[in-house]
């Protein structure tokens, strides 16, 4: 359902997350302020009870949203792994192909070519609209007919056929494994405890007694600025492909330009 965030640039990403909290924080403190505290018998000795329950829940917030922060940074970070390691395999079969002879060479070598032209131009648009792509599987299939249907005659060109049969597994291995990160993320019930947990500890800042309510509201504030900055970085890094830090096909281009075209 809310998908599209995760395609929005990251200054007004960061800046709507920031300020929906924030404008959450305040109007859930007006509310409780004048319509429920005044329903409560609070006394300033009930700030030490308060401020207790208050402490636990955040800290107990702080731990889950570090955790599940640090796990979509790293689950991002391997995924980028994953692209590079695509890439570099793409560039070490370009090359040994090269000790194939033709026809066979020119066929597997346009293949490669095609098919990391077609990653650059049209898979990389639909992994960042967060669509699976579902083409180059036909050039990966005739790639791999022709690479098997070689068959070596001298004792070099079985070393080469068999670290080149490697080389295209790993590719194969590593294609699958960028696919599946395209929709990969946080699960429903991930987000809807740290979304639940981040007004649960954003509303316990409501229940203390302050004399100045402006006092009041500038720590509110800050608790839910915090709050917002923290759900944001989820957000950004939650979806590999998405957005302005989404990973780029940088790898890919830099072996087409480098090595395929030229």
């Amino acid at each position: 359902m809310f998908e599209w965030v995760f395609g929005l640039p990251v200054p007004l990403l960061g800046v709507s997350i920031v300020t929906l909290f924030v404008l959450i924080g305040l109007i859930g403190f007006a509310v409780v302020r004048r319509l429920v505290l005044p329903r409560l018998s609070m006394h300033r000795e009930d700030s030490g009870f308060t401020g207790a329950v208050f402490h636990g829940i955040v800290v107990l917030y702080g731990l889950l949203v570090a955790l599940v922060a640090v796990a979509v940074y790293e689950s991002h970070v391997e995924v980028s792994r994953l692209v590079t390691r695509e890439a570099t395999s793409l560039a070490a079969l370009y090359r040994d192909v090269t000790g194939y002879p033709d026809p066979p060479r020119a066929r597997l070598q346009s293949d490669l070519r095609r098919y990391t032209e077609y990653v650059i131009q049209e898979a990389w648009p639909l992994q960042r609209r967060g669509e699976v792509p579902r083409g180059g599987v036909e050039l990966v299939d005739r790639f791999q007919a022709t690479l098997v249907g070689f068959e070596p005659s001298t004792e070099g060109q079985k070393i080469l056929h068999a670290e080149t049969l490697r080389l295209y597994n790993t590719m194969v291995e590593a294609r699958r494994s960028r696919l599946d990160a395209v929709t990969a993320g946080l699960s429903s019930a991930m987000w809807i405890l740290v979304v639940l947990g981040a007004l649960s500890a954003l509303s316990s800042s409501y229940f203390f007694e302050v004399e100045d309510e402006r006092l009041h509201q500038i720590l509110v504030s800050h608790v839910a600025f915090f709050i917002g900055l923290v759900i944001f970085v989820i957000v950004a890094y939650d979806r590999p492909f998405r957005g302005d830090l989404g990973v780029p096909p940088d790898s890919y281009q830099l072996v087409y330009d480098q090595l395929m075209n030229r």
